[in-house]
């Protein structure tokens, strides 16, 4: 089931985590166990980095988990210092999520790697223009918790989520961020059946993965290609061809929003498409609730690959 949706603004920022979270909440038919965002904005030169250091669920264990969550982020942050990170701004979101602004001019990897080896510690991204924020809930919850609706940037996309293969948890909500590169992210709605096959292959090439999800692989997939010099055109269409399943993804860069669908088409997608603006959606309604004129729109058809830049 799940509901995606992507939105690109050519040559202007907007309120796109407003407009995101209106998308998504016209979807939450699709997917009521989680909400996911990853909107693209500017760092001031530097780079973001979203965290959390538990799942929601953990909160459930009374009182004494707020001292255990600010022993967990006083590590982070000793981690960061050894690293020769420079923290601008820190700032705590909710009791488990926090965002950092920071330069730094090490290795991402490394640093990733030792950050996530504090217990509970989990990375959901780290780029120049993308911020990744998912939560259990609907989305005008999720946008709610984490300020999202004063968000501006120049595009987005989002997922809700129905869980039907793995667990209700933040760890396995959409969208992806492919570790630990920077400003990659994908939403995907389908199954991909040589998923295991793919992971390995990316695995033995010194990728690492952060859940069992098969949407992951699009992500760490797309990833890989670009830091081969591939161009996100080719590297969407190269996915056709290689990955097997029925599959619908968009794939968002710090300036650029793509969309491949299987050779089956059997995923929806429906496509606005102005000189301004483009949106895009599992379903119409979700267009809609952004452009409530009358406005035409279109269904991609089996393979095809499309990419705007912002």
């Amino acid at each position: 089931m799940c509901g995606i949706a992507g939105l690109i603004h050519r040559g202007k920022k907007s309120t796109v985590g407003s407009e995101m979270t209106q998308m998504l909440q016209a979807l939450k038919h699709r997917g009521p166990d989680s909400t996911g965002y990853a909107v693209y904005g500017e760092a001031g030169g530097g780079l973001v980095m979203r965290l959390k250091i538990a799942e929601a669920d953990d909160m459930d264990r009374g009182s004494g988990i707020y001292a255990e969550l600010d022993r967990r982020i006083d590590a982070v942050d000793v981690i960061m210092e050894e690293h020769g990170v420079k923290v601008s701004k820190k700032e705590k979101v909710t009791d488990y999520a926090y965002r950092y602004e920071y330069n730094f001019t090490g290795d991402l990897g490394k640093l990733a790697e030792h950050v996530e080896e504090v217990e509970g510690a989990e990375i959901l991204s780290i780029g120049k223009g993308l911020e990744l924020i998912k939560d259990l809930g609907d989305a005008a919850v999720v946008s709610e918790a984490y300020g999202l609706k004063a968000f501006q940037g120049t595009h987005g996309i989002g997922h809700t989520r129905m869980a039907t293969e793995s667990d209700v948890d933040i760890r396995s909500a959409h969208p992806y961020w492919a570790f630990p590169y920077n400003d990659v992210s994908v939403v995907h709605n389908g199954q991909i059946t040589n998923y295991w096959i793919m992971r390995r292959q990316m695995e033995k090439k010194g990728h690492r993965f952060t859940s069992n999800c098969d949407s992951e692989l699009l992500a760490v997939y797309t990833a890989h290609n670009l830091s081969l010099g591939i161009s996100l055109e080719d590297s969407l269409r190269q996915s056709i061809e290689e990955i097997d399943g029925v599959f619908t993804y968009l794939v968002a860069t710090k300036d650029q929003l793509g969309m491949a669908k299987d050779t089956m088409a059997a995923k929806p997608l429906v496509l606005y498409e102005s000189d301004k603006l483009i949106a895009m959606a599992s379903e119409e309604v979700a267009i809609r609730a952004i452009l409530p004129e009358e406005i035409d729109t279109s269904d991609p058809y089996d393979e095809e690959v499309r990419v705007w830049q912002a």
